[in-house]
């Protein structure tokens, strides 16, 4: 009952906040609005993809953590029900991924120079746009969060269960740094943007969905 409630105010709060989301939603028919919010949070696939764009809700083991993941495309996620709720779910979350995307391949994000590699003996090796780093790492399956470690920089992110692999999310400051300190283009309009999508959504993480 309560991920139904949950997704019953999803659909409300999206309605009542789709004008304010990049113009996209808005159109001269409301019903259309209307449908295509129920749409995408009630057909079968549909609520299994609100739900999981909720870190924690599936849980990762570490086990299942551990191999070689390349990236597949932006990935983000919420920190609890209520806040997708507030957000409008899935809706949301899609959105701010199409959006990430431009901004990604700008910054030359590919399956080729994206991988990152957790191993039994907690260290990890990355690539990220093409510059490597590696270090020990921690996983917290109770809170979903990895700590990495290495040289170059310490960083927190989170790791959710995808249909078809993972993702690695991290706060939306975070992620820039890691960008940034990977790329060296700390002045980078894309880089900016990529932090600036999530402003206004309150919970949210972003960052990469994975695959073997």
């Amino acid at each position: 009952m309560k991920k139904l409630s949950v997704l019953a105010a999803s659909v409300c709060l999206a309605l009542a906040s789709c004008g304010g989301m990049g113009g996209t939603t808005t159109g001269a028919n409301g019903s259309d609005i209307l449908g295509g919010i129920i749409g995408v949070l009630t057909n079968g696939s549909g609520v299994v993809n609100a739900i999981s764009s909720v870190i924690g809700l599936d849980k990762l083991t570490a086990q299942n953590l551990i191999g070689t993941w390349r990236y597949n495309g932006p990935g983000c996620a919420f920190t609890s029900e209520n806040l997708l709720a507030k957000a409008g779910g899935e809706v949301v979350a899609s959105q701010i991924e199409e959006k990430l995307l431009p901004y990604y391949q700008k910054v030359g994000l590919s399956s080729n120079n994206t991988v990152i590699a957790f191993n039994n003996d907690k260290t990890f090796t990355a690539t990220i746009a093409g510059k490597s780093f590696s270090g020990t790492y921690t996983y917290n399956e109770a809170t979903s969060q990895i700590a990495m470690k290495g040289l170059l920089l310490n960083i927190n992110c989170y790791a959710k269960r995808e249909m078809n692999g993972i993702s690695i999310l991290f706060e939306a400051k975070k992620l820039l740094t890691v960008l940034q300190t990977m790329s060296a283009l700390s002045g980078n309009v894309s880089l900016q943007t990529i932090g600036d999508l999530s402003k206004n959504y309150e919970g949210v993480r972003i960052g990469f969905d994975m695959t073997r």
